[in-house]
């Protein structure tokens, strides 16, 4: 229990600190689509590149400055460097390009002037840092890894008139005295062209070549001489392993997500449905026997209870946090403000009278409907009870407020396919069917049903055996059409769940990441349209390969704390 409150602790505040760089990120490049997510660079919904190594560094291992030092040299390369002239210089071999990556980067970070001390000592700082990690982690025990650890130092050095690391100064010595008159040249036209990317592109890739071929000798004498005892991997020292062997990264949805970066709307990969003759949308409350029922709502209120939730606080916040002032009346016979022609005839009868005028009255209303959408696939199962309390409370308080809520839930009506999977075995088991389940969307509590009335049928979230796989994709989009027939002005969406979508049969008869890619392009479509402020409330895990905005909670040590609460609540107050 404890390591999974650190878990979730750990990964808030990896959200935090990547919501603060991406914010000083947008300020400096001055474009504002920039975000993080699951730790990689956006700009809208188009992954950028990684760029070079030292601006990636590790939430375990590395501090703010490091991050802000990232920031800043993320936010030089796309203000201060034509990415078309760069990929028209880029060559094709991948340490090459990964070392004229480099060099762009440190040209890019030379132009930050004396006018900015705050940004040269964060890209400073982050350079050091990535190379005592470098230096520490044993890649310069050998000479390749001595050569790229020296030409970057030298290289960075030249450009920005910064001293090398004193720590390692003697340590590449002997190599910068040896490769000087080979790199000499380049390096003093880098510096003269460092303002002109254009007249610099081909020094740094000479620089680039060079090193490279450097390389190339050094492993193929290595293998003649039957191999290093720690041999230099220079895919992983110069960052490029993510970039350029994907295959490499660990297989999970998330890190697919991360790494798949395509839209796929037509063609084979298109999300497709092989028959919905079985798909339901039911009531929620006809899952489950009456009797049973009333005992999970006499189970949930005990819950409730016994957390200490104070609900008129929570519904005082969400009226400051939802509401928007509105003209509800006019105060009269005012001394000040509009003109009121009923009055005017006192001009004459009481010349001194100067209450002639009247005042707009506003009064906050909270003209906002809030959907909750809750994963009820297996692994939910365990958290079903915080859940259901957790959204039964913010009804409650949503409805004080006076804004209008609805709590929907998705999963699907058999494991392994059911029905859906045996037609399509009957049908001869064609390939790459599309979604082999029959998907059961539920609604716990519609949005034109008050929470009194709603209550019972709230606590069929406690229904275990409802809780199966999960087909997220279909459920957002339904959700969504849901919520775009109120004529509410403000429309909130926010998923509830622990993890990727999942149905086995799909997988099994399909890419195993179809479920992954059409939840992706889902959320990426209701973020692009805008009208609907999308967000997701990941327990225990970390939703931001999926959903733009994104907090992780903790539900399974800390119970429903205010907190908890006040997270749920950041997502809402979150615009854009």
């Amino acid at each position: 229990m404890a390591d999974h409150a650190s878990l979730a602790s750990t990964i808030r505040g990896q959200q935090r600190l990547d919501e603060l760089c991406a914010a000083a990120l947008r300020a400096l490049a001055g474009q504002g689509d920039l975000h993080f997510r699951g730790g990689r660079l956006f700009r809208g919904r188009q992954r950028l590149p990684l760029y070079a190594a030292h601006l990636h560094p590790s939430h375990e291992q590395d501090g703010l400055d490091s991050f802000r030092g990232a920031a800043d040299g993320l936010a030089l390369r796309l203000s201060r460097s034509d990415p078309g002239l760069h990929r028209v210089h880029q060559p094709e071999d991948p340490v090459e390009r990964a070392l004229f990556d480099l060099f762009e980067q440190l040209r890019v970070e030379a132009l930050a002037g004396d006018e900015w001390p705050g940004v040269r000592h964060n890209l400073r700082h982050r350079f050091e840092a990535w190379l005592l990690a470098f230096h520490h982690g044993g890649l310069t025990e050998t000479a390749s890894g001595l050569l790229v650890f020296t030409v970057a130092q030298t290289t960075r050095a030249r450009l920005t008139g910064d001293p090398v690391l004193e720590e390692t100064e003697d340590l590449m010595e002997a190599t910068r005295a040896g490769i000087g008159p080979a790199i000499g040249h380049a390096l003093a036209a880098m510096r003269r062209q460092r303002l002109d990317q254009a007249a610099f592109a081909p020094h740094a890739l000479e620089l680039a070549r060079w090193v490279a071929q450097q390389l190339a000798d050094a492993a193929a004498l290595a293998a003649e001489d039957g191999g290093e005892d720690k041999p230099f991997d220079s895919r992983i020292a110069l960052g490029m392993r993510m970039e350029f062997e994907e295959g490499d990264v660990e297989d999970d949805a998330a890190a697919w997500v991360l790494t798949a970066a395509r839209d796929v709307r037509d063609g084979e990969d298109a999300y497709r449905v092989f028959t919905t003759d079985h798909d339901r949308e039911l009531d929620a409350s006809a899952l489950v026997r009456a009797a049973q029922l009333d005992e999970f709502r006499e189970q949930l209120d005990r819950h409730v209870q016994s957390q200490g939730v104070n609900v008129a606080r929570l519904a005082r916040e969400l009226m400051a946090l939802l509401a928007t002032p509105t003209r509800d009346d006019w105060a009269q016979a005012q001394e000040e403000g509009f003109i009121d022609g009923r009055r005017l005839a006192q001009l004459i009868t009481s010349p001194t009278e100067r209450r002639l005028f009247r005042q707009p009255v506003r009064e906050p209303v909270a003209d906002a409907a809030v959907t909750f959408l809750i994963d009820c696939s297996g692994s939910m199962r365990t958290h079903r009870q915080a859940v259901s309390a957790m959204v039964d409370v913010f009804a409650r308080a949503l409805e004080l407020s006076g804004a209008t809520s609805e709590i929907l839930g998705f999963t699907t009506g058999a494991w392994n396919g059911g029905r859906a999977a045996k037609d399509w075995q009957r049908a001869g088991r064609p390939t790459r069917p599309g979604r082999l389940n029959e998907v059961l969307h539920l609604v716990f509590k519609a949005a034109e049903t008050p929470w009194r009335r709603a209550r019972r049928d709230l606590a069929a979230m406690l229904k275990e055996d409802a809780f199966r796989e999960g087909i997220d994709g279909e459920a957002l989009r339904w959700a969504a059409q849901r919520l775009r027939s109120r004529p509410e002005r403000r429309r909130l969406l926010i998923v509830i769940s622990d993890g990727c979508p999942m149905d086995a049969a799909t997988g099994l008869a399909n890419d195993p990441h179809l479920l992954d890619r059409h939840l992706q392009q889902v959320a990426g479509d209701l973020e692009a349209a805008g009208d609907i402020e999308l967000a997701a409330v990941g327990v225990g895990l970390d939703l931001s390969p999926y959903y733009r905005c994104s907090q992780v909670i903790d539900l399974a040590s800390s119970g429903l704390r205010h907190r908890v609460f006040a997270e749920v609540m950041g997502l809402m107050g979150r615009r854009g």
